[in-house]
C-alpha cells in the first residue's frame, strides 16, 4: 500500500512514524514544502525570552529519521492539486520549479494551519510579523534584538506569552486586543485581573476593548492604529489565531464553515480513502460533545497516531479532547481544562461554579502557596465540564486531573473524595481539588 502524507509538523510526523514502526513494509511518501519538520512552535516564547537558547532543539525528528524509519522524504516539495477520484496529487519542487504527478492508495492530510492575518491597511509591513513556524522563530529574534518598541495583537495564548518574553527583557510593550480582557476564553475575570496586575508591574501597557485598523509606516517603525488611538512600534506581532490550511480538499471533502475537515473518529473524513490530522481537522469536545476548531499539538499527535493505525483499518477510536493547557507568566502558573462557566453557558449547558483559594500543603510547613481554583458542573448531571488553577506552586498537572473527569464523565461528588496521596510535602490530608470538588458539592446541594 502507499501512503502520502501531506504536510509533516505535529500529525504528519507521528503519522509516518507510526505507520512504519508497524508496518515497515508500507511505501509513504512525504510531501512538506517548508526545509524541516516538528517543530514544537509550542516553544517559541521561551525562546524569544532567552530561556531556551536554541531553537533547533525544539525539534523531535527530523527528515533524516523519516528516511531512516523508511519514508521518501521530499521537503520543499509543494502539494499544488488533489485528485481523490483518481487518487493523484500534483506536486511542484520548490527547488528547481519541477513538477510531477503521484498516486497513492491513501492519503493522510496533515497541512495544519496558518495564522489569520486579518485584511488591514499596512498588515504586509516589513515590520509586522508572524508567530507560528521556526523561521517566524528565528525572524523575531534577529528583529528584537535591536527592537525597544514592540506592540503584540492577540491576547490568547501566544500573545500574552510573547508580552511576557519581551518585559523580561526590559522592552516597551503594549498588548492589543478587541477582548476586555487576556485570556478571556479560557480563565475566568478573578484569575485575568491577578496576572494583568503582574504585567502591569513589569511594564507592560494593555490596551483592551480595541480593534485594530491599521498599520503604517514610518522610517524604521510601524504606527499600530486602532480605533481607540495609535502605538508606535519597532516591530508588531499578529497574533490573533489560526484557520485550517485545507484549501487543496475544498469541495473534495466535507467541511466544517471555518474550513477544517470532518472526520469520523477514525480520524476518516467523507472521502474514504482521505484521512485527517492535527490543525487541519476539527476535534470532538467533550464538554459540549460537539466538533471544535483547537489547534493544539496534543490534539495533533494523538490524531496523528490515530490515522497512522486507522488506515489499516479503523479500529483506534478518537476519545475526545478537553482541550487542557497551560501557562507560566512571571512564575505564576494558570492551568485549564473544558469549559469555562461563561463557555457553558454561551453553549446552553445549565452550568454552575464555585471559586475558592486555598493553601496547597499544611501551614505548618516553612512554606506554602495559595492556589485559586475553580470548578464547572452541569447542574443536571452534577458532571464536571470545567477547571481552572492559578498558583506560584506548580498545579499545572492538576489539570490533567481535572481533564480525566472531564473525560470520564465524572460528577463533583466522585472528586469530592476520590483517593488521593496525602503526604505534608505535596499536599493536604484532601488534597486541593479534592476541597474545591467539596465546595462544589456543598453549594449544589444548597
Amino acid at each position: 500500500m502507499k501512503v502520502i502524507i501531506v504536510g509533516c509538523t505535529h500529525a504528519g510526523t507521528i503519522t509516518a512514524t507510526q505507520i512504519l514502526k508497524n508496518h515497515p513494509e508500507t511505501e509513504v511518501t512525504i510531501y512538506e514544502r517548508n526545509d524541516n519538520v516538528s517543530f514544537l512552535s509550542c516553544g517559541i516564547a521561551v525562546y524569544l525570552s532567552g530561556d531556551v537558547g536554541d531553537p533547533d532543539a525544539m525539534f523531535y525528528s527530523s527528515p533524516e529519521q523519516l528516511s531512516q524509519l523508511g519514508a521518501d522524504v521530499h521537503m520543499q516539495h509543494n502539494v499544488t492539486s488533489i485528485d481523490p477520484k483518481t487518487k493523484t496529487v500534483k506536486v511542484t519542487d520548490l527547488v528547481t520549479g519541477e513538477e510531477k504527478t503521484d498516486h497513492y492508495d491513501k492519503l493522510v492530510m496533515t497541512t495544519g494551519s496558518w495564522p489569520i492575518i486579518p485584511p488591514i491597511e499596512g498588515v504586509d509591513s516589513d515590520h509586522v510579523y508572524l508567530c507560528k513556524n521556526y523561521h517566524h522563530a528565528k525572524e523575531l529574534f534577529a528583529a528584537a534584538k535591536d527592537a525597544q518598541r514592540v506592540v503584540v495583537i492577540g491576547a490568547g495564548y501566544i500573545g500574552v506569552e510573547l508580552v511576557e518574553a519581551y518585559t523580561r527583557q526590559n522592552k516597551d510593550v503594549t498588548l492589543v486586543d478587541s477582548a476586555p480582557r487576556m485570556l478571556h476564553k479560557y480563565f475566568d475575570q478573578e484569575y485575568t485581573d491577578r496576572i494583568q496586575q503582574q504585567f502591569k508591574q513589569k511594564g507592560a501597557t494593555l490596551a483592551f476593548n480595541q480593534r485594530v485598523t491599521g498599520f503604517k509606516d514610518y522610517g524604521d517603525g510601524v504606527t499600530v492604529e486602532t480605533d481607540k488611538g495609535s502605538y508606535d512600534a519597532d516591530i508588531a506581532i499578529l497574533c490573533v489565531g489560526f484557520r485550517p490550511n485545507t484549501n487543496l480538499l475544498k469541495g473534495k471533502v466535507e467541511m466544517h464553515d471555518n474550513g477544517a475537515i470532518i472526520t469520523n473518529e477514525y480520524m476518516q473524513s467523507s472521502d474514504p480513502d482521505i484521512y485527517a490530522a492535527g490543525d487541519s481537522t476539527s476535534v470532538h469536545y467533550n464538554p459540549t460533545g460537539k466538533d471544535a476548531y483547537i489547534p493544539l499539538a496534543t490534539n495533533a499527535i494523538r490524531q496523528g497516531t490515530m490515522a497512522g493505525v486507522n488506515i489499516f483499518g479503523n479500529q483506534m477510536r478518537d476519545m475526545g479532547t478537553q482541550s487542557s493547557s497551560g501557562l507560566n507568566l512571571y512564575g505564576t502558573t494558570m492551568a485549564s481544562s473544558g469549559l469555562t462557566l461563561e463557555n457553558a453557558k454561551e453553549a446552553d449547558i445549565d452550568a454552575d461554579s464555585v471559586t475558592i483559594e486555598d493553601n496547597y500543603r499544611p501551614e505548618f510547613m516553612p512554606t506554602t502557596e495559595k492556589v485559586l481554583m475553580t470548578l464547572v458542573w452541569d447542574k443536571k448531571t452534577r458532571q464536571i465540564i470545567g477547571g481552572q488553577l492559578m498558583s506560584k506552586y506548580d498545579v499545572a498537572q492538576s489539570a490533567g486531573v481535572l481533564s480525566l473527569c472531564i473525560q470520564d464523565k465524572h460528577t463533583i461528588d466522585y472528586l469530592a473524595f476520590v483517593d488521593m496521596l496525602f503526604q505534608p510535602n505535596f499536599d493536604r490530608p484532601f488534597n486541593y481539588l479534592n476541597i474545591l470538588a467539596q465546595a462544589a458539592v456543598a453549594k449544589a446541594n444548597k
